[in-house]
């Protein structure tokens, strides 16, 4: 990536600072709060208010998700529908990465005015190299969607607006 590299401590581990630095901007971008970086033996997590880990990855738990190999996205601004409308939103089960169609280049499971039923899929969260499938908890219109595809996701988080 870049040729400033630092040195931690008594490990005598090279750092790329501009990784750290890149790996801390996507964490503001995504609104995610930890993001985990393995090569071969070594590993970086930044976590909001955790600072930087460094430890050999076969040391390291695994994580829920790997939000680091997905691209940076920020949060979307949902155009469809107001914020109180979220209330009744179908939300993330997990961390991970949702998908809104089944593979690429494929069309997307629903889309905005599409009337679905109850247990339709919506989208797909990938946590864990797992993908599990999202559904619709009633029967209705989708009002909005508020993710994109491939887009880091956090537990909780509202995905999509079925009225």
């Amino acid at each position: 990536m870049a040729d400033h590299k630092g040195s931690a401590g008594k490990s005598g581990m090279n750092i790329d600072i501009n990784l750290v630095r890149e790996l801390a901007e996507m964490l503001g971008e995504t609104g995610l709060t930890e993001i985990e970086v393995e090569d071969g033996d070594r590993m970086i997590r930044v976590s909001r208010g955790g600072g930087v880990a460094m430890a050999p990855a076969a040391m390291a738990a695994p994580m829920a998700a790997a939000p680091a190999a997905a691209p940076a996205a920020a949060a979307p601004v949902p155009a469809a529908a107001p914020a109180a409308d979220h209330a009744g939103a179908i939300k993330s089960p997990m961390v991970g990465t949702v998908y809104l169609a089944p593979e690429p280049g494929a069309k997307d499971f629903v889309s905005v005015g599409d009337s679905v039923k109850e247990g339709q899929t919506l989208v797909i969260v990938e946590a864990m190299k797992v993908m599990n499938p999202i559904t619709a908890d009633k029967a209705g219109t989708v009002k909005a969607i508020l993710v994109e595809n491939a887009q880091p996701v956090e537990f909780d988080q509202p995905l999509i607006v079925i009225g």
